[in-house]
């Protein structure tokens, strides 16, 4: 124990916080009926007061429409209680069971159901293992039909920080649960425009039901960020709670009539639900609920399929449909439109990634890595909030908040459109964006669909090499993760050349021109990073030394990922320890190469990106 500034004292902290049950109450409504240890110090166990600063927990723990599902989990994010203190990451795993079950029904039950919400309040954003030892426990705790035997949250809290202290947040780990295949799967192209949209440090809100379908999507499109989940999130939840839900008028006001989102499209593809045959359909009764499935109704943008044509120039209103015709014509990426003979994507080569060390930056204040990342994204009023509760509306309009990526599956966020500069609907697969600006700005350049199209080839065909029980390197999650990191260490590297203009150009000027005045770039460019020397500029490298690199350096991490399995070591490991042995060869070979091929050198004159 140690002194307390609020007096009383308090348990030392460890990497899981406190313990904490959420009950619903038929006269109260949601509360905070058990917590170990105590929220407040001077407070027992059976406490239903908050510190002022979590208020909000009970509403995120057990989520709107919980009633609707059997079970259904939920990450959320809890502001500091102090100043020296970082995120607070929240796992919750709710349930319902019926009052006659229960051997011992205490008198405040009064309803046919009963439901409630175990919580792990944690320091650490390890998202799916939290989940996966908390979904056990909070079966167990349901089984007792007793909510009274306590005994077994306060052996989980030992554990867990018996169990996690010390926990690396390096590998695999940090990403169970979270997986780039089946979102690619699902947005296909899609995911691109999202990972630009969070470049931007746009208001980005995801829009789905069950919560865990929710909080999987979103946090599986930030792990797409190098070091993101593991360092970037820690300043990403300092809000203000309201005084009362009253305060916000315009959350009852009633919006209809509202012109119309335009959806950003990206891609025709007949039969996409084919491709999808594999992933399972949701079930809202079913606690491994996070995999995405195909939209089930078409979407209003489109008669041709449910997913949307891949038109650049939809996004320029008003433009001349000779124009969008070539555009449609020419962003319709079959396999063979690729290049068949290259062993990496278009866009991108294989890096070296080097040492894994990271430092506290100077100016992000964030533990980056030495190429800068993560980038400062989530910091100076950005917020992350995997999922929102309808009490916190009030920080859509916050004037202390200037963007946020935020889940919701309360209807009135969807509605207030103007709150938000996009809207996810994860069910559809769509991106909703209503200013025209934004659109273009946002527009797909000729190598953005290239590699997104790359990307989509190698994780939607079979592949006769599958290990790591049953996902292969190419086209698996961590491969996925690699492409990404180059996509950014590619255009990071791409803004610090002289005469750049080319280069910049198949990332799209507009998109660079906005990118390069947000703070994260800012906060970025006024430091140096030692391990960009050795990154290769520019997202074109069709040459063949470029392709003989990176078929080298894919048959090497294959090997070293099947390797380590072997051996027990987690996949992130296996593939550092890989390329940290590449590493002292590959900033020799891994030179800017001349550009031979002359369609690389220039884009099709009809095509508008």
């Amino acid at each position: 124990y140690s002194s307390s500034p609020r007096g009383g004292a308090f348990f030392v902290l460890g990497p899981v916080l406190h313990i904490v049950v959420v009950g619903f109450h038929h006269k109260k409504g949601c509360q905070v009926e058990f917590s170990y240890p105590p929220l407040m110090p001077d407070e027992g166990h059976d406490s239903n007061l908050l510190p002022e600063e979590w208020k909000y927990l009970p509403f995120v723990a057990l989520p709107d429409g919980a009633h609707n599902y059997q079970e259904d989990t939920v990450f959320f994010h809890l502001p500091p209680l102090s100043g020296d203190m970082k995120c607070v990451y929240g796992v919750s795993c709710y349930r319902q069971i019926e009052a006659k079950a229960l051997k011992v029904r205490q008198a405040d039950v009064t309803r046919e159901t009963v439901q409630k919400s175990v919580c792990v309040l944690s320091r650490v954003p390890l998202y799916g293992l939290l989940q996966a030892k908390l979904q056990l426990i909070t079966h167990a705790y349901f089984e007792e039909k007793d909510f009274s035997q306590i005994s077994i949250l306060k052996e989980l809290y030992e554990h867990m920080n018996g169990s996690l202290r010390g926990s690396s947040l390096e590998g695999s780990q940090v990403y169970l649960g979270l997986s780039p295949r089946d979102l690619i799967l699902h947005f296909r192209h899609k995911v691109l425009i999202l990972f630009k949209l969070i470049l931007l440090e746009k208001k980005v809100l995801f829009y789905v039901s069950p919560v865990n379908r929710l909080v999987g999507a979103l946090m599986t499109v930030l792990s797409l960020f190098p070091g993101m989940i593991e360092h970037g999130l820690v300043d990403s939840s300092h809000y203000r709670p309201r005084g009362s839900l009253s305060e916000d008028p315009g959350l009852v006001e009633s919006v209809s009539g509202a012109e119309e989102f335009v959806s950003v499209s990206v891609t025709d593809l007949a039969g996409a639900s084919l491709e999808l045959e594999g992933a399972e359909p949701a079930r809202p009764a079913s606690a491994d609920n996070n995999h995405l499935k195909p939209p089930s109704r078409s979407s209003p943008d489109s008669s041709e399929s449910d997913w949307e044509t891949l038109d650049p120039s939809v996004l320029e209103e008003g433009g001349p449909k000779e124009e969008a015709a070539a555009a449609a014509a020419a962003a319709d990426l079959q396999p063979d439109a690729f290049d068949s003979e290259s062993g990496t994507p278009i866009t991108v080569q294989p890096q070296a990634a080097g040492e894994q060390n990271v430092t506290q930056g100077l100016v992000s204040g964030l533990e980056e890595d030495q190429h800068g990342l993560p980038l400062a994204i989530f910091t100076k009023g950005y917020l992350c909030l995997p999922y929102m509760a309808l009490q916190q509306h009030h920080l859509l309009s916050d004037v202390t908040v200037r963007g946020f990526v935020a889940g919701a599956t309360n209807i009135l966020f969807r509605q207030q459109r103007h709150l938000s500069d996009a809207i996810v609907e994860v069910e559809e697969a769509r991106i909703q964006i209503q200013d025209p600006e934004l659109r273009k700005t946002l527009a797909l350049t000729t190598a953005d669909l290239r590699f997104a199209d790359y990307l989509v080839k190698h994780v939607t065909e079979n592949r006769d090499d599958v290990f790591l029980d049953g996902t292969g390197w190419e086209g698996g999650d961590e491969w996925i993760r690699a492409q990404f990191t180059l996509y950014l260490h590619s255009l990071l590297s791409s803004t610090l050349q002289q005469d750049n203009e080319r280069l910049l150009a198949d990332y799209g000027a507009p998109f660079i021109t906005a990118w390069k005045i947000t703070h994260n770039y800012r906060v970025w460019c006024s430091n140096k990073h030692p391990g960009m020397t050795a990154i290769t500029p520019g997202s074109v490298q069709n040459s063949e030394r470029g392709k003989k690199i990176g078929n080298a350096m894919m048959t090497t991490s294959r090997s070293m990922v099947q390797t380590g399995k072997a051996v027990g070591q987690s996949v992130g490991g296996a593939l550092t320890s890989a390329k940290s042995a590449m590493s002292s060869w590959f900033s020799t070979l891994a030179q800017p190469a001349p550009i031979t091929s002359p369609e690389a050198q220039e884009p099709p004159s009809e095509v508008k990106p």
